[in-house]
């Protein structure tokens, strides 16, 4: 399936990534809660590397994953000194490692059509298997009830502009984002599109898979002074330092 091809995400970049930076700070503070003040910090859909910036800054080594690799290309130029790798998060190995992060419902898509609640549980294992002790995953779902509102959205920007049309199918929790979009090239704009879709995963489901696989759970409703997209939630998922405690 289509994921964030150049234009498209040039155009997140430039004009969609307050999120993950003015989450940093609270994410920084999560670690620091945790006792979590250097190491690896895996970040899976890591996007144009805005969040491995900030990572990178605080003294952290990073390695980031994404299935775009438009958005690999702009997060290398970004970051040099992190790592990236292009793939699947449902399926790339994760290297041990002291923290994972996942923001922005980057588990909710289907670019990789397996993405399901069980598929989740298995990356939940293979993330516990990789953390150290005491380590943690934090992240964000989006849940049902993610498309309600207008459906058609437009933004634009100096060189840019998107539309994107938004659908939920409630019973069978898919949301598809049909998204229209143009970008300057010389004197003329391209017009490119993409559909993504996204699957919508209740917090409960998710924090019992979580439970199941050893993890010691918590939602929260914001990184810091940032909320949460509208109809997400968070998750810090801890691996405890003593297996069930």
């Amino acid at each position: 399936m289509d994921a964030y091809k150049d234009d498209l995400a040039y155009i997140h970049d430039a004009g969609f990534g307050d999120f993950a930076k003015n989450s940093a700070p609270g994410l920084l503070e999560i670690f620091r809660q945790n006792a979590i003040t250097m190491g690896l910090v895996v970040d899976l859909g890591c996007g144009s590397g805005i969040w491995a910036r900030e990572l990178s800054r605080a003294g952290y080594d990073v390695l980031g994953i994404d299935i775009s690799p438009a958005m690999i290309e702009i997060a290398r130029k970004r970051v040099p000194s992190a790592q990236f790798q292009t793939g699947s998060l449902l399926k790339i190995r994760i290297p041990k490692c002291d923290a994972v992060t996942s923001l922005g419902e980057c588990l909710n898509y289907l670019f990789d059509r397996g993405n399901t609640i069980a598929q989740l549980g298995r990356l939940f294992d293979r993330v516990y298997a990789a953390l150290k002790p005491g380590g943690v995953f934090v992240f964000d779902i989006a849940e049902p009830g993610r498309g309600k509102g207008p459906r058609q959205k437009h933004r634009e920007g100096k060189d840019w502009a998107v539309l994107v049309e938004v659908d939920e199918d409630a019973p069978t929790n898919l949301l598809t984002r049909r998204i229209t979009s143009f970008r300057k090239v010389g004197e003329l704009y391209r017009r490119t599109e993409e559909i993504h879709r996204l699957r919508l995963y209740r917090r409960s489901d998710v924090s019992n898979q979580l439970r199941e696989t050893g993890f010691q759970v918590k939602t929260i409703s914001g990184y810091g002074r940032q909320p949460m997209i509208e109809r997400c939630i968070g998750f810090v998922a801890r691996k405890p330092l003593v297996r069930g405690r």
